[in-house]
């Protein structure tokens, strides 16, 4: 592969990422076809039911062009789903070379719109600049390879680490900007998991909100069309004790409440009720990760209290960490970061790979991924 096969990649890759909040379930991909040398259509998928990037790059074309090569950031689909084939439309374009990111980790496709292609005469690579295809759809991959989401767990803190008085009160830490960047975590997510607590406290919507959703440039979407596609809301409750009042469970869109006792109530407001219970008679929060796989969710974000955020982590079921940091001090005596119960030795420590800190407003966002996820499972 070539410097020039990097540069239609990496354009391929910025237009996969204008379909960061709309693609749910599917993948974010992105298409450029070049031709005599130049760059003759592109596209990316934009939402789910419509058609993919290939399609729509090639409906673009006009007239005949000889030699065409397929930059894709991900390997052409060879089932009939929502839409047909990707890969018997650039076979019957008379595509002559594809090259592609990565193959695709869903069983449906794995390597057989490749092998397609190149029974039809194509020209197949793939694996240039894959890290950074897998990095634009890691909730996608994750799914498709594990059977489980990728989970986000989503913090506010003062610089020494607190999350809240003592008392509970924590509205607001962080600034307006920073909270306006968690409208993108959660647009971008299939579900925000919090737990009932935090639903009495606080009494929070988890929903995207368009007034508060700053969008960048060059997604080519409005905030009120990404708000149209809200995430699935789920509150972990073991006792079912949201009150039917509570705005998570009235306003539109769907609400799961999950819970751990037998004794199930006929209905919390608009909320689907689910009993997903571990051994010791608690929310089991791996089954919860499945459960919401199995409804396509990619990607899902932890917004709650230290305890279950905690807990999330103790489980090994975290991926990656976002904390906002404010330049505030709350005091030694105020909540803290995450409760893990079990760490008493240095040996027990919980390691990280910071991925991107920057500034949000006068706050500080830090991406951290969790580099033993496994680990703190075996603590009790």
């Amino acid at each position: 592969m070539s410097e020039l096969d990097e540069f239609y990649m990496a354009r391929a890759l910025q237009l996969a990422e204008r379909g960061l909040y709309t693609t749910q379930p599917n993948p974010r991909v992105g298409c450029v076809l070049v031709g005599d040398g130049e760059i003759i259509a592109e596209a990316w998928h934009q939402r789910a039911g419509e058609d993919h990037a290939e399609i729509i790059a090639l409906a673009k074309l006009s007239g005949s062009v000889q030699g065409i090569t397929a930059y894709v950031t991900l390997e052409p689909c060879s089932h009939q789903g929502k839409t047909g084939p990707c890969c018997d439309a650039l076979i019957s374009a008379g595509v002559t070379r594809v090259v592609a990111a990565m193959q695709d980790p869903n069983p449906l496709v794995a390597g057989r719109g490749f092998e397609r292609m190149r029974q039809a005469g194509i020209e197949v690579e793939f694996g240039i600049m894959e890290a950074l295809a897998r990095a634009l759809n890691p909730g996608f991959v994750k799914r498709m390879e594990t059977g489980l989401p990728y989970v986000r767990v989503k913090l506010a803190m003062s610089v020494d680490g607190r999350t809240a008085m003592n008392s509970g009160e924590s509205q607001w830490i962080t600034g307006s900007v920073a909270r306006s960047d968690v409208q993108k975590l959660r647009a971008r997510s299939s579900a925000i998991i919090t737990g009932v607590g935090t639903v009495l406290l606080d009494d929070p919507s988890m929903t995207v909100r368009a007034e508060q959703l700053d969008l960048p440039l060059g997604t080519h979407l409005d905030a009120d069309d990404v708000v149209k596609r809200q995430p699935l809301r789920v509150v972990l409750d073991t006792h079912y004790r949201t009150p039917a009042a509570a705005k998570i469970v009235s306003l539109p869109g769907t609400t799961w409440v999950v819970g751990a006792v037998a004794d199930v109530p006929e209905a919390i407001g608009n909320a689907v009720l689910k009993d997903i219970a571990d051994t010791a008679g608690k929310v089991d929060l791996q089954a919860v990760l499945k459960e919401l796989a199995a409804h396509d969710c990619n990607e899902v974000l932890v917004e709650a209290g230290a305890v279950l955020s905690g807990a999330f982590l103790q489980a090994g079921l975290v991926d990656e960490m976002v904390i906002y940091m404010a330049p505030k001090l709350l005091g030694h005596t105020a909540r803290p970061l995450m409760a893990l119960p079990g760490l008493e030795h240095m040996a027990d420590q919980v390691e990280l790979s910071i991925a991107d800190v920057r500034s949000v407003g006068d706050d500080w966002r830090i991406n951290a991924i969790v580099r033993n996820p496994h680990k703190l499972a075996l603590v009790e």
